[in-house]
């Protein structure tokens, strides 16, 4: 096998304390694309199965199913025939098991993986730095509850995909392989960041983690962009972030140690800037105690992950905003996660109004916590914005339109298909 090229403008280094890195060999402006990577291995998730073509993700409505599984959908017989080395996996054992066919999206993953393994023995265009076999697994770090995770994905690798993968891995190979997925695995997101599919892309794993990234990655159909989002110099390490940045210090460095195994040493841990923002308490004529406050940040996880199982109920999600607005200030990070549940809510629900009011509420304090160029704030605004207009607020729907295009035009590149989209909606109320 030849030696790894380099991405240009980017070398791969051992990196202080973090084993290795991406750092810049030459200066990059913000907005610029410091490097694309095409996906080593990627899956539609199930729920968008007619609105985006299977092979490359395109959003179109003109679709044509496959006529055998009659489930999935492609642009044209070049994306069908494209797709069909990864998709007979499926096809025939969805039709077989009918509504009995409910791999996880990892384990369908997973699949696509092993058959891409398989028929793969050069080093790929998505694999110029980084080698999906020296993805880490840390299986020395899982707990009790991850491994058994695992051992689930494993059986129904088995039972839904063994009639049509001959010779399996065997299960301390499919462990180590379910558990790198799970630590080096992107979601694909589109503008608004619904969930649109699951992917591998190994040069854009290789990037550490900063609560402070100095690039963002988004995607163009199957293709990870990464571009930055503050000023790159030569001998700079490229970061990223691995998780949603709303959060305080204490919550982020669980997330990451829960998830990547690792303690964050960012300048924002350890400096901790915006943590007072966050945590910002209601102005009250008796202060609560420190232990009132840690009571009910531990209330608000706990509601968090009680609608990671459940149904967002708009009733359940009110009364919490209830609770914790006796002590927290609505600029508070944990009830802008409940305003945010509590919006998804009301869109589900086709009450505009209400939507409209909870994303009001979250859009300004969104853009004091995130970082500049955010996807979360742009997608607040893009939200924002097709809500007012389709309650013909036309000046203020155009109004945060623009500013979701300002945040885009930097994060996604201002040739970038979405751009596109909503500079079109905003022309067409002219």
């Amino acid at each position: 096998m030849r030696a790894a090229p380099r991405i240009e403008g980017t070398e791969r280094f051992l990196s202080p304390d973090k084993n290795r890195g991406l750092r810049a060999v030459r200066h990059f402006a913000v907005g610029e694309l410091v490097f694309a990577c095409p996906a080593y291995s990627y899956v539609l998730t199930v729920n968008e199965r007619g609105a985006h073509c299977e092979n490359c993700f395109t959003r179109r409505e003109d679709l044509f199913k496959c006529g055998k599984c009659k489930q999935a959908y492609y642009c044209n017989v070049d994306c069908q025939r494209s797709d069909w080395p990864m998709h007979k996996l499926e096809c025939v054992a969805m039709v077989a098991y009918g509504e009995n066919w409910c791999p996880s999206e990892t384990v369908r993953l997973v699949a696509r993986l092993i058959m891409k393994q398989r028929v793969t023995t050069d080093r790929t265009p998505s694999e110029r730095l980084l080698l999906l076999k020296e993805f880490e697994s840390h299986l020395d770090k899982m707990d009790s509850e991850k491994d058994e995770m695992n051992q689930t994905d494993i059986a129904a690798l088995h039972h839904f995909y063994s009639r049509h993968i001959s010779d399996l891995p065997d299960d301390q190979a499919l462990t180590e392989l379910f558990a790198q997925v799970n630590c080096n695995g992107f979601t694909i997101e589109d503008e608004e960041l619904s969930h649109l599919g699951s992917a591998v892309f190994p040069d854009v794993a290789l990037m550490n983690h900063s609560c402070s990234p100095n690039v963002i990655v988004t995607y163009k159909g199957t293709v990870a962009e990464v571009r930055a989002v503050q000023e790159i110099n030569p001998g700079d390490e490229i970061f990223n972030s691995y998780i949603d940045l709303l959060y305080p210090t204490e919550d982020r460095k669980e997330r990451l140690l829960d998830s990547y195994f690792f303690t964050c040493q960012c300048t924002e841990c350890t400096s901790k800037s915006k943590d007072k923002e966050k945590m910002e308490i209601r102005k009250l004529s008796s202060p609560p105690e420190p232990e009132e406050i840690r009571s009910m940040v531990l209330y608000a996880k706990n509601v968090i992950e009680e609608f990671r199982r459940a149904n967002e109920l708009l009733e359940m999600c009110e009364l919490s905003l209830e609770k914790m607005g006796a002590i927290f200030a609505d600029t508070n990070v944990y009830m802008l996660h409940m305003m945010y549940q509590a919006m998804g809510v009301c869109l589900y629900m086709q009450d505009w109004d209400g939507a409209m009011s909870y994303g009001e509420k979250i859009v300004q304090p969104y853009s004091v916590h995130y970082p500049a160029y955010s996807l979360n704030v742009a997608s607040m605004y893009l939200k924002l914005g097709r809500l007012y207009l389709g309650l013909e607020k036309k000046t203020h729907g155009i109004r945060a339109l623009k500013k979701a295009v300002a945040i885009m035009e930097v994060a996604h590149g201002k040739d970038h298909h979405y751009v596109a989209e909503v500079k079109r909606e905003i022309e067409e109320q002219k």
